[in-house]
């Protein structure tokens, strides 16, 4: 199995929480920014974890782009699971569940809640543990899969 964590991101804060989320995910996962993403190479067996910041109550276009792909393109045996960035606020967007939605309409088996991180502000920095909370939400993601951390 491949693990690939796909993200986008605007000041650095999703990008920090895709390395953390691959490196709870264990050997041979990888963190892939959406601009360096080979949609072709995912296969049955691998997993497919997508974040995001929160841009404009819903994921970035470059990931509603990719998200896109992967749905013309199906993920049929594919196993997902999707993350947002956020400030922590009464109203706010949830693009982790709008991509968790996108994953399991392009035919992913969705393997986890979508879930949040948050930042102090729009440009962060994070909240302090969320890196932490990140690598461990992902080593649960592993445990399930029977993957485990190796």
């Amino acid at each position: 199995m491949k693990a690939v964590v796909l993200y986008d991101t605007a000041y650095g804060n999703t990008r920090t929480i895709a390395e953390s989320v691959a490196s709870g995910l264990g050997r041979g996962a990888a963190a892939v920014p959406v601009g360096g993403f080979d949609p072709g190479a995912l296969h049955p067996g691998d997993l497919l974890v997508v974040g995001s910041p929160i841009n404009g109550w819903k994921p970035t276009a470059r990931i509603t782009e990719a998200l896109a792909e992967l749905g013309r393109r199906g993920l049929t045996g594919v196993k997902a699971a999707a993350f947002d960035t956020r400030v922590k606020m009464f109203i706010h967007g949830d693009a982790a569940r709008k991509i968790a939605e996108a994953l399991a309409a392009a035919g992913a088996g969705i393997i986890g809640e979508p879930m949040a991180f948050y930042v102090k502000g729009s440009e962060g920095p994070l909240i302090d543990g969320e890196a932490e909370r990140a690598a461990a939400w992902a080593a649960g993601l592993a445990a399930s899969l029977g993957s485990g951390n190796e």
